[in-house]
């Protein structure tokens, strides 16, 4: 059994920034997660897609977002166990032991559950013939832009992830925009710039409608959309992007007896603690009066939860606050002369 300060599920960004928290207190953690890299929603749904709410970062994308998070902690020298999933959690005295679906078993006074949303999938389409060109030729997320360069692109949905592929796609590329609705949801100013484009001819807006079939033999020839109104339309396509969101799974988590709302954990605002002591949660998956689903946000829930967790790990040690850029020993720690 691996014994360690802190437990952290999720190598999410949040996740990742716990360890930076917890490292610079002068905790060692280990951090699970059963996606085969660190990265969570950013590498796993928009590694391309660019990030413009990081503090101080103008621009970004979910790759760099990650290296650069994985570069801050390469001084405390963590130990991560990807491709595993969390399979049973219970108390040992004032410790928590956690086991994995490859038989890891690890001991920990803390949890820091920064799952994101949990276990998660994209929500697929139905139409028939829809799975035979999955990963070839109709995507739920985009991973390398540059293979869509000079297609005719279908992309389905009417959120953030649609219209920001839209924008970025139409720099090389034919867009069809296709919603159920005539409404979307994305922001004003995407949608100010999906509007400019589509006057420009860059991108064409097919609402309301839904895919009604996909044609082709060994890629896709067409697609038919079907309108509201009963009219039905063929478009010539290459590509078809779907992003009608996802379909979070939580798994073992819903059985930790933590309390749940809606798919979220319930954590107080002070420090992030849930319902069980010792048990924090941060991210996405967490839940409190005024939270915002932001990556910043997750960032000061970690910063809040490591500072419980430093008053566990060390009960004889009284926790003083220190600046890093005033204190030796927080540079030490990061590897500053």
């Amino acid at each position: 059994m691996k014994k360690t300060d802190t437990i952290i599920i999720g190598a999410g960004p949040v996740g990742l920034f716990a360890v930076h928290q917890l490292g610079i207190k002068g905790l060692k953690s280990i951090v699970i997660d059963n996606l085969d890299k660190a990265g969570g929603q950013c590498i796993e749904l928009y590694p391309d897609k660019p990030i413009y709410d990081i503090p101080a970062v103008p621009e970004c994308t979910g790759e760099e977002l990650t290296n650069k998070l994985l570069e801050q902690i390469k001084p405390f020298k963590t130990e991560f166990f990807l491709n595993e999933r969390v399979e049973e959690v219970k108390q040992d005295k004032e410790n928590w032991i956690v086991k994995t679906n490859n038989n890891n078993e690890f001991s920990a006074p803390n949890i820091i559950v920064a799952g994101g949303v949990g276990s998660f999938e994209p929500r697929k389409l139905t139409a028939k013939e829809a799975e035979k060109f999955e990963d070839k030729f109709l995507f739920y997320a985009v991973k390398d832009k540059e293979q869509f360069k000079n297609k005719n692109i279908s992309i389905f949905g009417g959120g953030d992830s649609a219209l920001d592929w839209a924008l970025e796609l139409s720099k090389f590329s034919k867009i069809n925009l296709i919603h159920r609705r005539d409404e979307f949801r994305g922001a004003p100013h995407t949608l100010s710039e999906i509007k400019k484009l589509e006057k420009e001819g860059k991108i064409f807006i097919k609402t309301p409608c839904q895919l009604e079939s996909i044609e082709g033999k060994d890629k896709i020839d067409t697609i038919t959309i079907k309108f509201d109104s009963g009219k039905t339309e063929q478009i010539k396509t290459d590509v078809v992007l779907s992003f009608f969101g996802l379909i979070m799974k939580l798994g073992p988590i819903a059985e930790w007896g933590l309390n749940m709302n809606k798919k979220t954990i319930e954590v107080n605002s002070k420090n992030f603690e849930t319902n069980k002591k010792g048990i924090f949660a941060a991210g996405d998956i967490c839940s409190y009066p005024g939270k915002l689903k932001l990556i910043l946000s997750g960032f000061h829930e970690v910063a809040l939860a490591a500072v419980e967790c430093f008053k566990r790990a060390r009960p004889n040690e009284k926790y003083r606050f220190e600046f890093t850029t005033s204190s030796k020993t927080i540079q030490s720690r990061l590897g500053k002369k």
